[in-house]
């Protein structure tokens, strides 16, 4: 917007089409008021000029002000389709990230199986171990045991 055209009522005043008249006996002569009515003629020539240019004014602001309303809905309507596609988007990515998230897991959870897997192999075959070990130690006690029992038993020469 220009500094020479001015927007809105200022662009009327600017112009020099001033909505409202200059006053009493701008151009009348004094004494008689042509804005009154006369009690027997109704409104005068200026006054009905006058509430003209004031309805216009009026409807020309409640026109600006139904446009701004309409602007402002328009505007909500906008950030509303906005915030639509936003939550979309944003769902989309969630989403996304959930499946990354459980595929993570699921290959964590399968290395980890495979580690569990082995050293519960490795757990059972010292387990076997160990029972090979207590069994051979049972027979070292029977057999320390019978030695024992025969030492006892000799005479004594």
């Amino acid at each position: 917007m220009s500094r020479e055209e001015p927007e809105g009522p200022e662009l009327e005043v600017a112009a020099g089409d001033n909505p409202f008249p200059e006053g009493p006996g701008a151009d009348e002569p004094p004494g008689k008021d042509p804005d009154w009515p006369d009690s027997e003629l109704g409104l005068g020539p200026r006054a009905s000029e006058f509430f003209a240019s004031l309805e216009a004014g009026v409807g020309r602001l409640q026109q600006r002000a139904q446009d701004l309303c309409n602007r402002v809905n328009d505007n909500r309507k906008e950030d509303q389709m906005l915030l639509s596609s936003l939550r979309e988007t944003l769902l989309l990515k969630v989403s996304e990230l959930a499946e990354q998230l459980e595929e993570r897991l699921f290959h964590n959870y399968g290395y980890h199986n495979e580690l569990i897997q082995e050293r519960l192999r490795a757990l059972t075959e010292v387990m076997e171990s160990m029972e090979e070990i207590q069994a051979e130690l049972r027979d070292i006690c029977r057999t320390v045991e019978e030695v024992y029992r025969d030492l006892c038993l000799q005479p004594e020469a």
